[in-house]
């Protein structure tokens, strides 16, 4: 929250300001993912699952194969798909030890089509492509599918931005929402900034954390006005102020390409701006 607000930007309510949807802070919502577990498992849509990710990693026969459809690059290479070897537990059958599983969602076996706002349209077995989930971890604490579904019901979230590493998690999101019932928002999924091994950003590119950048004095308007002029919102790479953008914002301007970078160039100490 501390770099959102240094590079200009703020919202109408949070943990920070508060709102009428709190607490959200998901350690203030734990009530609220046990009850939508409970609902899960009381309708046969979730077992307990001791494996390891060693376990599945070792069981599987051969490497993940990547589902491609309207998207030119594959994303759907999200790891070996879970073969099912805990799926046999059935409601009333005695649970393994406490700690020792976590609950996983039965993926439904059929073709799950998606719209996505930026992407257009999307479709896929999730079964097939991306096998059954945790919803939990092994404290027993909401793993990220079942919370954020959770969460954005609950706070009446209609649009969801985010990178489009985790488009598969639309087809692990949207059979969650439909077997509790739940509002299904848009979701845009937006390209990544990736170096130039084609992966994203992370400790093996360098420090690319915005606090890095605030410590050494590169202005918030400098990295405004890269990013924008990267995604296509600018047709110039000036400092820009982010209030700017958001009156001639249009989602047919967004480059559908992933930036490639080895460094961030042109970012600079100057607080003027153009």
């Amino acid at each position: 929250m501390v770099d959102l607000r240094w590079l200009g930007l703020d919202w109408d309510e949070g943990p920070d300001i508060g709102g009428e949807h709190a607490p959200y802070l998901q350690t203030q919502r734990v009530e609220t993912y046990e009850k939508a577990l409970r609902r899960l498992i009381e309708s046969g849509l979730a077992y307990p699952c001791t494996c390891s990710r060693k376990d599945i990693e070792a069981a599987a026969s051969a490497p993940h194969e990547s589902f491609a459809t309207t998207i030119e690059e594959s994303i759907f290479q999200d790891g070996p798909v879970y073969n099912g070897r805990c799926a046999g537990w059935k409601l009333g059958d005695p649970l393994p030890a406490e700690g020792t599983y976590c609950w996983r969602f039965r993926t439904p076996d059929r073709l799950l089509k998606m719209t996505d706002r930026f992407y257009g349209e999307l479709e896929i077995n999730p079964y097939q492509a991306l096998g059954d989930f945790p919803l939990t971890r092994k404290n027993g604490q909401a793993a990220y599918q079942l919370a954020v579904v959770v969460d954005d019901d609950a706070m009446e979230v209609t649009e969801v931005v985010r990178g489009d590493d985790l488009i598969p998690s639309i087809f692990r999101q949207l059979p969650l929402i439909q077997a509790l019932g739940l509002a299904c928002p848009q979701y845009y999924h937006v390209p990544l900034v990736v170096g130039l091994d084609g992966r994203r950003l992370a400790k093996r590119h360098g420090d690319t954390r915005l606090s890095q950048y605030r410590e050494s004095g590169i202005t918030p308007e400098s990295i405004i006005g890269w990013a924008a002029h990267s995604v296509g919102l600018c047709q110039t790479h000036r400092p820009i102020h982010a209030t700017e953008l958001v009156g001639n914002f249009r989602w047919s301007d967004v480059c559908k390409a992933r930036t490639v970078v080895d460094d961030l160039p042109g970012w600079t100490t100057d607080p003027q701006v153009d």
